[in-house]
């Protein structure tokens, strides 16, 4: 039962936190459609939504983030730990008890992120929107692949994804 309610806590989390992003965000990118655009910036919203759809969609989020997510969640589901419970949605970001490799991405990702972030707030309208548009696609993409993915794993189908765990010798939470 641990397991389970571990999982829901894991999954339902990262949906929340995406989806908390997406709200913010959207309300920024509609925001731009105030003002009046040129050419350059309908150029630079249709090539930057294009590119995030591609790059943050799917290539991050469906080929790699959330079926590994959804892979450390059903792991969680059959291996639950107090710790690994406690903050199941960081676990099953792989914020922890992952390899050194994944651990590195993860951190490094999240500082690039939160690099962007603030380099994305200081940017005034439409600018800020016409990117925020391009993110917005990015994570709602990343959502959608997130449940798929869920439906997949804790139906009837198998996922085929490693969920990067620790090698057997390293048995401490790292």
């Amino acid at each position: 039962m641990w397991g389970r309610i571990g999982a829901v806590w894991g999954m339902g989390g990262v949906v929340v936190l995406l989806g908390t992003a997406v709200v913010r965000l959207s309300l920024i990118a509609v925001d731009a459609f105030r003002h009046p655009f040129d050419g350059w910036q309908w150029s630079l919203l249709i090539a930057h939504t294009a590119f995030m759809a591609h790059a943050e969609g799917y290539k991050g989020f469906q080929k790699s983030y959330a079926p590994r997510v959804v892979a450390r969640a059903k792991h969680l589901m059959h291996e639950p730990t107090p710790l690994r419970l406690a903050l199941a949605p960081l676990f099953c970001m792989g914020y922890f008890h992952t390899t050194r490799r994944r651990l590195l991405s993860t951190y490094l990702l999240t500082a690039a992120i939160v690099v962007l972030i603030l380099i994305y707030h200081d940017l005034p309208q439409p600018w800020r929107g016409i990117l925020d548009v391009g993110v917005v696609v990015g994570l709602t993409w990343g959502i959608l692949s997130l449940v798929g993915f869920s439906a997949k794993a804790f139906g009837h189908g198998e996922l085929d994804t490693s969920p990067e765990l620790p090698t057997a010798h390293c048995t401490a939470e790292n």
